[in-house]
């Protein structure tokens, strides 16, 4: 394990972290649905500071950037065939993004890649749509963005989108494009965060978008209400292990938005040794409140338990899925 120091994680970086600490403050996260408090308030929260927040860009290499602010991390693809996002971000963030997507070039944007469909990831749809985009994910994210999904841990039912914001192509297990001499690779993992996640790899550039199977120096929250899991999430991390190598750049769902082959190790690991600990407390006959009372995330929570995912929460999340 590395460093327990602290990441840098900025409020532009991770949209839900913004509203954590009120909601922490009140409910202490005692259960999922305290921790979220009133999660039709939270989602409001959520929306209303990516109204506010700016959009920061990190260019990284061939024509590809990171904009974080927006929800999940979102990368752009510029060049003379229009520009691909991977993901979409909080729709009311449309202005600060246009802005930021007119500065990287004056390319139309042309396509859209949703990696799963969280509204964090595909609120920003139906604007991008309009704009030129069109959008590809897998078959799953297609269903649930296509009809009322509820998020239990959230106590929240999300509306369907509408039909232009909704996916008009995807895929069964993998998907290739050919864009702005890019090589751009879609991996269905098999259900991890949701049962829809996919990985985007931009093979000569090579960057690896994973999506919300990788928080980077944050526990994860996994969605068990459409298919997610803990085992789910090691899987897929060990698929992301093997696409990457030690020059790989590695976009994660949330976090600091450029990451690397070492630090998502470290995240795989740390998902491993809690799903051991928390099984092995479930195993001996511990109830829920007991597992989180014994504190099987010890180890790690200087470095991930610092947001709004805390430990208490993680070690319930966990605790559900083994």
């Amino acid at each position: 394990m590395a460093s327990p120091e602290l990441p840098s994680l900025s409020r532009r970086g991770f949209c839900l972290c913004c509203v954590g600490g009120a909601f922490a403050a009140t409910t202490g996260w005692l259960t999922p649905r305290q921790a979220f408090a009133e999660a039709r308030g939270l989602v409001s929260v959520i929306k209303d500071s990516a109204a506010i927040s700016p959009i920061t860009t990190t260019k990284l290499r061939n024509n590809i950037s990171v904009l974080e602010g927006s929800g999940g991390n979102i990368a752009v693809l510029t060049g003379p065939d229009g520009k691909l996002l991977v993901d979409a971000g909080i729709g009311v963030s449309r202005p600060q993004l246009s802005k930021a997507l007119a500065a990287l070039g004056g390319e139309p944007i042309t396509h859209l890649i949703n990696t799963h469909w969280h509204f964090d990831h595909a609120d920003g749809n139906e604007w991008l749509h309009a704009a030129g985009a069109k959008i590809l994910a897998h078959e799953n994210t297609r269903k649930h963005l296509s009809i009322v999904q509820r998020v239990e841990d959230w106590d929240y039912n999300f509306l369907a989108l509408p039909a232009s914001a909704v996916p008009a192509q995807v895929f069964a297990r993998d998907h290739h494009l050919k864009l702005n001499g890019s090589s751009i690779a879609m991996k269905y993992y098999g259900p991890a965060h949701t049962d829809g996640d996919i990985s985007v790899m931009f093979a000569e550039a090579n960057i690896l978008h994973a999506g919300d199977t990788y928080w980077n120096g944050i526990y994860p929250f996994i969605d068990y209400s459409t298919g997610g899991s803990i085992d789910g999430m090691i899987a897929a991390s060990d698929a992301n292990l093997a696409m990457a190598n030690n020059d790989t750049i590695v976009i994660p769902g949330h976090g600091k938005p450029v990451s690397n082959k070492a630090e998502l190790q470290e995240f795989r690991d740390m998902l491993v040794a809690i799903r051991d600990n928390v099984g092995n407390l479930k195993k001996q006959g511990r109830t829920r409140d007991e597992a989180v009372a014994a504190k099987p995330t010890a180890a790690f929570d200087a470095r991930f338990g610092q947001f709004l995912v805390d430990p208490g929460f993680f070690t319930r999340i966990v605790y559900q899925g083994v």
